[in-house]
């Protein structure tokens, strides 16, 4: 007699990939409406560009596996890596930048490997990475948010200039080229100035840069949804936050002129899509809950490591990439041992 066998996942859960994608996407709407508000209409045009990008190479992929186009097309997760790679993205930077990174994403970072489920490393974060090595001086042309900048560049005006390469004639130069509050803590500091001097300056509000402290309560809004609709678990954001955390209290309480704070560090940068929406992806991460904690205990150690010592301002694309290296060796060790074997 034969018996019919199954193969893994034995478990599985009722929501689709589209259903899991498509609430992500809904859940990061309040750091989209923050950033908009804030750094004006450049964003939605980056991800606009990064969809179409991102939609055209993951067809082009699909054709050339002989794979069908509609499942892959409508799961949403093309949107996702578009959505998460247009927030790193300056607001007026080249529409040929992030087309390059989305088509490194997909087709390098996640077709290579085999495609959705497959690929090692976070696709988003790949292509950021990428940029981030390859085109330095376009990566660090940022606006200053719009309630410290009399400056206001219209929908009109940021499509032209993404388009065309070109600065709106209304547009000074020295106004693009603002530093981040990351790195313009790290140049102030390089420059023997204290954390108290650096604070005032009017490019940071209350506790982080001004605009980019709302950008981030907003994703923290969208990262406890997720949490709250068991999309994510809690175990990769608490490890990563509670060791920023607590590195950034260490080294303020030993030198509080040369250390930014807690709050800072929560709130600038990428610490909390990282924490969230970033180190989160199921398919990089690693599978038993404590192998999960570490995974991001390592990328909260390495993030405050490359900010505080290492040349980037911004550590997290690349402590989430090198942790997505380690993933395998952190789920060989903390995975459960089933019962009767050896």
């Amino acid at each position: 007699m034969e018996f019919a066998t199954r193969t893994a996942p034995f478990v599985r859960t009722s929501r689709s990939v589209r259903e899991v994608m498509s609430m992500v996407l809904v859940s990061l709407i309040p750091a989209a409406l923050a950033m908009v508000i804030n750094f004006g209409c450049g964003w939605i045009i980056q991800g606009v560009i990064a969809c179409l990008a991102g939609i055209g190479c993951e067809a082009l992929a699909l054709t050339l596996r002989g794979r069908e186009l509609r499942p892959a097309l409508t799961d949403c997760s093309t949107l996702v890596t578009a959505a998460l790679l247009a927030f790193c993205m300056p607001p007026l930077a080249p529409w040929w930048l992030v087309a390059s990174a989305m088509a490194f994403a997909i087709l390098i970072a996640k077709h290579l490997y085999g495609g959705l489920g497959m690929n090692p490393f976070n696709p988003a974060m790949v292509g950021y990475a990428v940029l981030l090595i390859s085109f330095p001086a376009q990566m660090t042309q940022w606006l200053p948010a719009a309630s410290v900048s009399n400056t206001s560049i219209d929908f009109t005006a940021s499509l032209h200039s993404i388009i065309s390469g070109h600065l709106p004639e209304t547009l000074d130069a020295s106004v693009l080229s603002s530093a981040s509050p990351l790195s313009a803590v790290k140049s102030g500091l390089s420059l023997r100035h204290t954390m108290d001097e650096i604070m005032a300056m009017p490019t940071f509000g209350n506790i982080a840069g001004a605009g980019w402290e709302w950008v981030a309560l907003g994703t923290l809004v969208g990262g406890i949804l997720l949490l709250a609709l068991r999309i994510i678990r809690w175990h990769i954001p608490v490890g990563m936050l509670v060791t920023v955390t607590v590195c950034a209290q260490v080294m303020n309480l030993h030198d509080p002129g040369n250390n930014a704070g807690v709050t800072f560090h929560l709130l600038s940068g990428a610490t909390m899509i990282g924490a969230f929406y970033i180190a989160t992806d199921p398919v990089t991460a690693p599978s038993s809950p404590h192998g999960r904690l570490l995974y991001g205990v390592g990328i909260g150690l390495l993030t405050y490591v490359i900010r505080q010592f290492g040349y980037y301002h911004d550590g997290v694309a690349f402590a989430v990439l090198t942790m997505n290296l380690l993933a395998p060796l952190i789920d060989k060790f903390t995975i459960p041992r089933i019962y009767g074997d050896i």
